[in-house]
């Protein structure tokens, strides 16, 4: 029977790569490129070569093997696995290149920064201290071919060839017998005079002074040239002089030596460095230091280098997310970091993150993904955003937080193109309906109204045609100016998704009632769609040939091109609002900001869109602000998110049954003081038909009795919404108001009077009655169950306040 020996090299778990060589320390050894079998991960091998009659160098050779095994530092080169054979020594590290050949690639690629030399230079003395203070060992090699940098540009010291212990044991310093190196031997061992007393670090720091000379000017030509600093920065040059200074005994340790150079103005205290030396040290910090570092790291991270990012302080944010408490504030450096990343890294790194942060309770960190979700949604496939995103995010619609329901109608813009059917046609549909006919705040009913249009074209045909005009209609019976403009501008966005017969006979009488508007904002945009409404009846008037091509789009299935039309419109009412109205409507809730300008329909003239600060609705609603306020106070929203109370989900069904035993009762809340109380019912009973009935509108039309607005309110007209100083001559339209004050009032949960429904076959305002009985039914059922429970509890004592 015949037995075969294994082939020991072939059995490695690694293998060299079939590119040539990248060099190595001068020596035996050869530097390959090489990779982990099983999982393909790229790693560097040192391959030495046993020759005949070269055994004093095979015995070096197999101490740097030894020495590099047993050594473990951040800042020298990190063993992996060995090899060792009778023909060869293999030695796997990590993925590193050589110094000098990283250092003309970065040349080529325009030179590196200070801050990175900073860096790997105090890595490098850091490696030195810790093997000369806590090892008791002299390196003996230290020059620009034993440096090493890794992926992440961090330098590591290796060339561990030549060390040997400063206690003695083990015999004295082996001999080299290579030219290139003893060039860096200090004088005192050149000449051999032993005339000077030296320090076991003073032989190491001479070449660390070689090293530093030839990173900031090339290769050393010869000894004598140590005495022109050449190109090293000032703030360097004194502590570079003390290393290379005649007299070893006044050489720095390599401790020392570090200390100086993070003095203050020194050359390693920079904020780059700092970053560093907090991110080695991460895990012993106190949660408030993470905190107020992650905040701060993102001005940092533009003028860091990019392989630094995203290798080094990518993987900690990812690890202070999923094992720390660093919450929201890791979203903005996080996504930073991401724009270095390719599409296949942020799929595999960023991603899993970020859907398992839209599942967290923390609504700091929800609505900072609402306000970056511009920064990853490409990366986002759509089974991920409807079945893993998406019931998360339509939480913020029910809210109790203004800013959180504005932001997440915002963030529906970038959604709608990802949703299916059934969450974009009828989930979706559901709460815009409640938010622009429900919403207390004017600037989220008039969002909601933009958003709308703006992913109309996304909506399928019959969607299309059941919500579009009934939700813009509505839109334009709002009581805040900015929504019914937003009204206006959403039929002439959405043009082309309605048939000749419903520009007639729906839209324009809609549009031409907006012809006096005691706003002129409102009259201007309603003029404008109406001309191009008319020209579009004409045109078909005189040419019936072109009705086909007119009405193309009006039965077509949902598509991304048709809203071409809409790129340009109504951009104010969904940016910047965060900013100004959400800050606006927590210091005062019943204020109403961001009125609107003049986006216009396709074929007119679009005027550069601007954002204009509101006024106060009521008299004395709320006061100006005093002056010599700090500043700080006008940061946006965006940027306080973390100091603000954001309540919690799970009370938000007990807060909607709240406000609707409040507001049962008979208590107004003003609406900037132009409207009444809206009626607020639980999400369930509100909308448990709606998907039964099919329509947009019997949600809205309540057939309540009318209610006279407060008194004392003021007409839109009498205020000055961003635009001139009011003149002394009278709005002509003001005396509108007469009629409107003895006709058509507000009430409680409708508009206006006009019955735009009435369009609408009888049925439905069967439907629409039957459902108010339902809810007159339900708030009877709490009412009684409240009194109930107060029944049960007793009376109370004198002297106590009962907590519910």
């Amino acid at each position: 029977m015949w037995f075969f020996a294994r082939d020991p090299v072939r059995d490695f778990p690694f293998e060299l790569s079939p590119d040539p060589p990248e060099g190595g320390p001068p020596g035996p050894w050869v530097l390959h490129r090489g990779r982990k079998k099983a999982t393909g991960s790229p790693v560097s091998i040192f391959v030495y070569d046993v020759k005949p009659g070269a055994d004093e160098q095979t015995q070096v050779a197999k101490a740097a093997f030894k020495r590099l095994k047993t050594l473990r530092h951040p800042n020298i080169l990190a063993y992996i696995d060995g090899l060792e054979t009778e023909k060869c020594l293999h030695v796997v590290t990590e993925a590193v290149t050589p110094l000098k050949m990283y250092l003309k690639e970065r040349a080529e690629a325009g030179g590196l920064k200070e801050l990175e030399l900073s860096w790997g230079l105090h890595q490098i003395v850091k490696a030195l201290s810790f093997l000369v203070n806590d090892c008791s060992l002299i390196h003996n090699n230290v020059c620009m071919a034993a440096v090493f940098v890794d992926r992440a540009g961090e330098w590591k010291l290796g060339g561990l060839d030549y060390m040997y212990s400063s206690q003695g044991n083990g015999g004295g310093p082996p001999r080299k017998g290579v030219p290139e190196l003893e060039q860096y031997d200090p004088p005192e061992l050149a000449d051999g005079s032993g005339r000077a007393v030296r320090e076991k670090w003073s032989a190491d720091m001479w070449r660390l002074g070689c090293l530093i000379w030839e990173v900031f000017n090339g290769s050393l030509p010869r000894a004598a040239a140590l005495r022109n600093p050449g190109k090293i920065p000032k703030s360097l040059v004194p502590h570079y002089c003390e290393l290379v200074g005649a007299n070893p005994k006044v050489r720095p340790n390599p401790a020392r030596f570090l200390q100086n150079c993070r003095a203050p103005g020194g050359f390693m205290n920079n904020r780059f460095v700092e970053t560093n030396l907090f991110l080695e040290e991460i895990q012993i910090k106190e949660p408030a230091e993470k905190q107020k570092f992650f905040q701060e790291l993102s001005k940092s991270l533009d003028s860091f280098p990019e392989d630094f990012c995203r290798h080094k302080v990518l993987p900690q944010l990812l690890t202070a997310f999923e094992f720390g408490s660093a919450g929201a504030v890791v979203l903005t450096p996080l996504f930073k970091v991401g724009k270095f990343l390719n599409a296949e890294e942020y799929q595999q790194k960023i991603i899993p993150v970020v859907v398992k942060m839209f599942s967290s309770t923390d609504r700091a960190m929800r609505i900072r993904l609402l306000q970056q979700m511009e920064q990853f949604i490409q990366y986002l496939d759509e089974p991920t955003v409807n079945t893993q995103i998406f019931p998360h995010v339509v939480h913020g619609f029910l809210d109790t937080n203004p800013a959180i329901r504005e932001q997440t109608v915002k963030s529906m813009l970038l959604l709608a193109p990802k949703l299916n059917e059934a969450n974009l046609n009828m989930e979706l549909m559901k709460h815009f309906a409640r938010l622009q006919a429900k919403d207390e705040q004017g600037p989220i009913r008039c969002n909601t109204t933009v958003c709308l249009g703006k992913i109309g074209s996304y909506l399928s045909a019959s969607t299309r045609h059941r919500v579009l005009t009934s939700a813009f209609s509505r839109a334009t019976k709002d009581p805040f100016a900015p929504s019914r403009v937003a009204g206006v501008l959403g039929f002439a966005a959405t043009h082309n998704l309605y048939s000749m017969n419903d520009c007639a006979h729906k839209i324009l009488p809609v549009l031409c009632g907006l012809t006096v508007d005691p706003e002129k904002s409102v009259r201007d945009q309603a003029f404008k769609a109406i001309r191009s409404f008319l020209s579009k009846l004409e045109s078909v008037s005189e040419d019936p040939t072109q009705l086909a091509e007119v009405e193309k789009d009006v039965h077509a299935a949902s598509s991304p091109g048709m809203g071409g039309a809409a790129a340009s419109w109504a951009g104010w009412a969904v940016t910047g609002v965060s900013s100004l109205t959400s800050k606006l409507i927590r210091a005062h809730p019943a204020a109403e900001t961001n009125v609107p300008q003049r986006p216009t329909p396709e074929g007119l003239p679009a005027p550069a869109p601007t954002l204009v600060p509101a006024m106060p609705a009521t008299p004395g609603a709320w006061e100006t602000q005093e002056e010599g306020t700090d500043s700080a106070e006008d940061s946006s929203a965006a940027d306080r998110q973390d100091d603000e109370d954001w309540g919690s989900l799970e009370q938000e069904a007990e807060a909607v049954l709240v406000q609707q035993e409040d507001w049962s009762a008979g208590g107004q809340a003003s609406h900037a003081g132009q409207t009444s109380s809206l009626d607020v019912k639980s999400p369930e009973s509100d909308w448990s038909s709606w998907d039964a009935e099919g329509s947009w509108e019997p949600r809205w039309q309540d057939p309540s009795p009318p209610e006279l607005p407060p008194e004392g309110t003021r007409l839109a007209s009498e205020y000055n919404w961003g635009g001139p100083e009011p003149s002394d001559k009278g709005d002509p339209f003001a005396a509108l108001s007469a009629r409107r004050e003895t006709g058509a009032q507000l009430r409680p949960d409708s508009w206006g009077d006009d019955n735009w429904e009435g369009l609408e076959t009888e049925s439905r305002q069967g439907k629409a009655e039957l459902a108010r009985k339902k809810r007159e039914e339900r708030r009877r059922e709490m009412e009684a169950k409240r009194a109930e429970k107060k029944a049960a509890k007793g009376p109370m004592k004198l002297g106590t306040r009962k907590l519910d």
